[in-house]
């Protein structure tokens, strides 16, 4: 995880999975303080080169240090209003002494931690942001992926259309929730209720490679726990400045549809046809986009005062797959992937930052033109629908037709 964080240009990166007895071991054994409630990997277990990893990672130019924050990610299914609920909550600690306190109450409940990194929980959300709390009043509960439909607080299957029904009075100790996969923020600006919290974007990687998908972009004095976290509980927009998201199209839960039948539609659609599947009669699965609109209480496009920015991006190995006309665990493209983060730098740099000019004299003019169009917004999008990801494509299949044939 160290390694791959360098690599893609990811200063602080969350540990996931403290509650799990095994994992908790490997933090203490692996990690030690650096600033105020952050960790650095003990430099004894520093792979300089990355081959000591079951996916060794490149070694990107210029690759700064990175640090760990303390994290999980806990289930919580429960009946409350006469309904079952299931929502993912994030939650962080500053230290390890807190992160125990929390394990001993689950344990002392009789929670099977030792099931799953991600444990599921018989509890109320509020419950758990009651009892990160308690452990330390610096902890942080974020509802995780705000708008997917089975397992979050918004969620079109099992949650709930407002925070305050979720979370009763601790509502105000709730300051952020992350947007997930299949929303940006302008689709989550449409609910005025969301103004006070800050918008936060995470990769929810569940795999090296799919690290930084997303991230969250500070400016900030020093690096601390607490730097990091003040601007989201203050909702500090000149520290807290901009989030990296993926165009949430590609998330698999963005528009309305039933994978079965491989049937997709957006949610007007979903209305004239009753809520029902054409093909089979079924249920549709309502995705982001139709549940963000059945909240929502402003038109798309308005913005709160305030709001951080934001910018959507496509990993650069799907660049280099889409622009090569190939798959992206080929090994052309991880060939042509490692060569531009050793030469250019962290992958987040080239990315946002490089100029296109450099891009083109490492890896060609084709793969500039590519980053140059995501970064311009330009690229063709085809909605994720009940749980299959949704693609987006930088160059038109007859634009990579005439690549490879040039190439040839």
């Amino acid at each position: 995880m160290s390694t791959w964080a360098r690599a893609k240009g990811i200063d602080v990166l969350a540990t996931s999975d403290f509650t799990h007895p095994a994992w908790l071991k490997e933090i203490e054994t692996k990690l030690e303080p650096a600033e105020n409630g952050l960790f650095s990997l003990r430099k004894n277990f520093v792979s300089e080169d990355g081959g000591g990893n079951y996916d060794a990672a490149p070694q990107a130019k210029d690759k700064r240090d990175m640090r760990f924050i303390l994290s999980t990610e806990l289930c919580c299914i429960y009946k409350k209003s006469g309904r079952v609920r299931r929502l993912h909550l994030v939650v962080l600690s500053p230290t390890v002494a807190a992160v125990k306190s929390i394990v001993s109450n689950l344990e002392g409940m009789g929670k099977n931690l030792k099931s799953d990194g991600r444990p599921i929980l018989g509890l109320d959300a509020k419950e758990i942001v009651k009892m990160a709390l308690e452990a330390d009043e610096r902890c942080e509960v974020i509802p995780a992926h705000a708008w997917t439909p089975w397992f979050s607080i918004f969620g079109s299957q099992s949650g709930f259309d407002s925070l305050e029904e979720c979370f009763d009075e601790l509502t105000p100790y709730i300051h952020a929730v992350e947007t997930g996969l299949s929303s940006d923020p302008p689709m989550n600006w449409r609910l005025s209720a969301l103004d006070r919290l800050v918008l936060v974007s995470n990769s929810d990687a569940h795999g090296l490679r799919n690290l930084a998908r997303e991230a969250n972009v500070f400016e900030l004095d020093s690096l601390s726990y607490d730097s990091i976290l003040t601007p989201i509980r203050e909702r500090d927009a000149s520290k807290f400045v901009y989030t990296i998201e993926f165009f949430p199209e590609e998330g698999k839960y963005h528009t309305d549809g039933h994978r079965n039948c491989g049937f997709s539609c957006d949610p007007e659609q979903t209305e004239r046809l009753g809520g029902r599947c054409p093909k089979c009669g079924k249920l549709l699965t309502r995705g982001v986009l139709g549940r963000v609109h059945a909240l929502a209480d402003r038109q798309m496009g308005d913005r709160p005062n305030g709001a951080p920015d934001f910018k959507h991006v496509v990993p650069l190995e799907e660049i280099i797959a889409d622009t090569f006309g190939r798959g992206k665990a080929t090994k052309s493209v991880g060939l042509t992937y490692r060569e531009l983060l050793e030469k250019l730098g962290p992958e987040f740099d080239v990315l946002l930052d490089v100029s296109t000019s450099d891009i083109a004299a490492v890896a060609g003019e084709r793969i500039a033109e590519g980053v140059s169009r995501v970064r311009d917004e330009n690229v063709f999008v085809n909605p994720g629908f009940d749980g299959q990801y949704g693609t987006v494509k930088v160059f038109q299949d007859s634009e990579i037709v005439t690549q490879t044939l040039l190439a040839l």
